[in-house]
């Protein structure tokens, strides 16, 4: 089962994310994680903070689960 996180713009990044989720504490944390062990969204393992997430997008991060975006109305 997936965790929904709410984002209110048509977009977030995947670094944004990450700490959005309070998987990590800080954004260096963030920059870290992603480039030395990455997250798997949609299926594909990714390293860029910047990867842009729609909604419906399904992020699976390493010891914390599987999060599914999803825009505010």
């Amino acid at each position: 089962m997936h965790t929904t996180i709410e984002i209110s713009t048509d977009y977030i990044t995947l670094g944004q994310f990450v700490k959005l989720t309070n998987v990590l504490e800080s954004g260096g944390m963030v920059k870290a994680f992603l480039q030395d062990i990455g997250a798997v969204v949609n299926g594909e393992l990714e390293h860029r903070r910047g990867r842009k997430l729609y909604s419906n997008d399904v992020v699976e991060i390493e010891g914390a689960g599987s999060f599914v975006v999803v825009k505010k109305d």
